[in-house]
């Protein structure tokens, strides 16, 4: 067993793949050709807007049996479908033994998720923080998602976190992702943010136009070259 590695593969099921989207992403043409392998630690997922990064760790949390709209595996709400056909297609190898929690962060519908915690009641909302995500801001939320939900031996599945994070607030995310992975969990994360892939020893895979998945340096990846171009110079953005 190796420590901080529960998914080994996502592998696609041609047989139970459709046409049409998602099966016309092109990060599903990557699959096509080879399979998406994770080890231990952090996978970051990187690429432009359409690349299929998001649709690709959803439909890996449907295969993975969480939840569409977020939460743990034992989360069954539903509000408003909006999850693609692709985890039916995909299959999860796994490695020996077993993680000690998990968790699915779609950052569009834990609005969905908060509103469950609530609906449940009980104490289940010590578990984040004492407090129901509504009570907080969307970041503060996040950030209480990661500090108080998550633990060691994590297997945690993020779909652009960032997206109610303050540049600080991406940084404490940063140091309590690394606190996590030094505890022995896995993460699988889509993201954009050039703060977050800075996590010590992480994997960047970057997916092409033709939908490889191609691992990259921290100073290659898009997030990094686009913000630092921009930085260098804004006035010729405009």
């Amino acid at each position: 067993m190796v420590p901080g590695r529960f998914v080994r593969y996502v592998a696609l099921d041609e047989d139970a793949a459709g046409t049409g989207y998602p099966f016309d992403l092109p990060v599903v043409d990557g699959l096509r050709r080879a399979w998406l392998t994770l080890g231990p630690g952090v996978t970051f997922l990187v690429g432009e807007n359409g690349s299929g990064k998001s649709t690709l760790v959803e439909g890996i949390a449907v295969a993975a049996g969480f939840n569409a709209e977020g939460g743990s595996r034992s989360f069954r709400f539903a509000t408003r479908s909006s999850e693609s056909s692709l985890g039916r297609a995909l299959r999860v190898g796994r490695a020996p033994g077993r993680e000690r929690t998990s968790f699915f962060l779609r950052a569009e519908s834990y609005y969905n998720v908060a509103t469950e915690l609530e609906n449940i009641g009980g104490g289940v909302l010590d578990g984040y923080g004492g407090v129901s995500p509504h009570d907080r801001s969307h970041g503060e939320s996040f950030l209480d998602l990661l500090t108080h939900r998550f633990h060691p031996r994590g297997l945690y599945l993020l779909d652009e976190p960032e997206a109610a994070l303050s540049t600080r607030g991406c940084i404490r995310a940063l140091r309590r992702i690394d606190e996590l992975v030094r505890g022995g969990s896995q993460f699988l994360v889509a993201t954009h943010s050039p703060v977050l892939l800075a996590v010590p020893g992480a994997r960047i895979l970057e997916i092409g136009d033709d939908g490889s998945l191609t691992p990259v340096r921290y100073d290659d990846a898009l997030p990094v070259r686009t913000t630092r171009a921009f930085l260098a110079d804004p006035g010729r953005h405009v």
